[in-house]
């Protein structure tokens, strides 16, 4: 892997260039989106985004794990991509549903690790933990500021798709950074892109970090700017 930004060009390992977020918040977590895109913006082959990565980006998904305290992702991704029990003890992934039609006899809900994150209407099972948060659609302001009442209070929240949940969080402005790979194909289909759903809106990102494999595989990072600088 080499680094291009920042320069001066130069080797880089992935654990060095993901060792910690690239920044930190005081009034709630800071929130970071992974994702991995084509080049022609998809974010999926054959409904899943297992065939767009490399073992490069593998690692890298893993890293930004390992600094994360929580995870959180759309029940549609958790269900397409197998979900399981996170590798980092302690680690609790929240799979975000508004209907709470969720299937908590899978491996992530029976180990303990999964939580719903789900409105306060939906149906579910009293045997699993779940931050209720929203009426109609589930509110995600009030769920990550809510996080600590099924766990130690999260510092670092990773997100990790799909599109629906992505907008959502992109509509109320709270993607602090974008880890995003470029895979260097073009795949066609019908594909999603990172988001889907959200309002039209103008959010700033400043490219923080870049880095090539020998792949042709791009890994940048992205910091949103605003102006309180939290």
């Amino acid at each position: 892997m080499h680094r291009l930004l920042p320069g001066p060009p130069a080797p880089v390992t992935i654990d060095e260039a993901y060792r910690a977020p690239l920044g930190m918040r005081t009034d709630r977590p800071w929130v970071g989106l992974c994702m991995v895109a084509s080049i022609d913006g998809s974010t999926a082959v054959d409904g899943a985004s297992a065939g767009l990565g490399n073992a490069n980006d593998s690692a890298v998904l893993k890293q930004l794990r390992s600094i994360a305290d929580v995870i959180i992702v759309g029940a549609g991704t958790a269900r397409a991509e197998g979900y399981g029990p996170p590798s980092k003890p302690g680690q609790r992934i929240g799979v975000v549903t508004a209907s709470g039609r969720v299937d908590v006899d899978r491996p992530l809900f029976t180990s303990g690790a999964g939580f719903l994150i789900t409105t306060t209407t939906a149906a579910i099972p009293a045997s699993v933990d779940a931050v209720r948060a929203g009426d109609s659609a589930v509110d995600l302001v009030a769920a990550l500021s809510a996080l600590g009442t099924v766990g130690d209070e999260p510092r670092v929240v990773q997100c990790e798709g799909g599109p629906s949940l992505n907008g959502a969080l992109f509509a109320r402005d709270l993607v602090d950074e974008i880890n995003i790979t470029t895979s260097p194909l073009v795949v066609g289909g019908a594909g999603a892109r990172m988001a889907a759903g959200a309002d039209v809106h103008a959010h700033s990102f400043e490219l923080s970090q870049l880095v090539i494999d020998d792949e042709s595989f791009l890994f940048s990072r992205w910091l949103r700017k605003r102006r309180d600088d939290r």
